[in-house]
C-alpha cells in the first residue's frame, strides 16, 4: 500500500473481530516499527507492554475500568480487540541522557525541557504502530488510561513507578459493529485554518 493511502485510511477503530487473532509476525512488525520512532538524544525512553492472551487482556480491562462501565457499548466493542499494546514513557532515560558529556548538561533538571519529550516520542512510536496496522490490513485505536486507574494498572502488571503509560493501542481486524465516530461530523480542519506561513 502506498504511504499516502496508509495515512488517508488511518482512523480509530472501536470494534474488533474477536475470532481473528493478530498474527505473531504482524505483532512483531508493529513493535519493530515503533522503535524506529525519533527520540531526543536517541534516548529511546520507551517500553511496550504487550497483552495478547484472554487472561492478560481481561486483567487490563478490569484494572482500568469501573464495574459501572460494564454496560458501556464502546467498552464492550473495544474489549474484543485480540491485542493490546501499552506504550510507556521513561522520563529518567531523557534526564540521564542529557546529563551525559556530549549533551553538555551536568544536572537532570526537568525544568530544562520545554515539553515532555519522553511522552511525545512515545506518542510518535504509538503513531507508527497505528500506521503499521493499516498497512497490514488491520484496525487499531489509541485511547487513554484513566488517571484514577493508573495505580491499579501498575500493581496488576508490575509496572515500575518511573514508567508512565501514555495510553493503549488496541489492534485487530475490524468487527461487524464498527461505526465511525460521530465526532467526525465536525469535519477535518483544512490547511488554510491551521497553517501560518512566515508569521501567525
Amino acid at each position: 500500500m502506498e504511504f499516502s493511502e496508509v495515512v488517508r485510511r488511518r482512523r480509530m477503530v472501536r470494534d474488533y473481530d474477536p475470532d481473528r487473532p493478530v498474527p505473531g509476525e504482524v505483532r512483531d512488525r508493529l513493535l519493530e516499527h515503533a522503535i524506529r520512532a525519533p527520540s531526543a538524544g536517541f534516548s529511546q525512553g520507551w517500553a511496550f507492554l504487550v497483552l495478547e492472551s484472554p487472561e492478560e487482556r481481561e486483567r487490563f480491562w478490569t484494572a482500568t475500568t469501573d464495574e459501572s462501565d460494564a454496560a458501556d457499548r464502546w467498552l464492550t466493542r473495544m474489549r474484543r480487540a485480540p491485542l493490546l499494546i501499552v506504550p510507556l514513557s521513561h522520563k529518567a532515560a531523557y534526564l540521564e541522557r542529557y546529563a551525559e558529556s556530549d549533551k553538555g548538561w551536568t544536572d537532570r533538571d526537568e525544568a530544562r525541557w520545554p515539553v515532555p519529550y519522553w511522552d511525545i516520542d512515545t506518542g510518535m512510536a504509538s503513531l507508527l504502530m497505528l500506521l503499521t496496522a493499516v498497512d497490514e490490513g488491520l484496525a487499531a485505536c489509541f485511547f487513554g488510561v484513566p488517571p484514577e486507574h493508573l495505580a491499579g494498572f501498575r500493581t496488576v502488571f508490575g509496572v515500575p513507578e518511573d514508567y508512565t503509560p501514555i495510553g493503549c493501542v488496541s489492534v485487530g481486524y475490524v468487527g461487524a459493529e464498527d461505526r465511525r465516530s460521530p465526532s467526525l461530523r465536525r469535519g477535518r480542519r483544512g490547511l488554510e485554518e491551521v497553517v501560518h506561513r512566515g508569521r501567525w
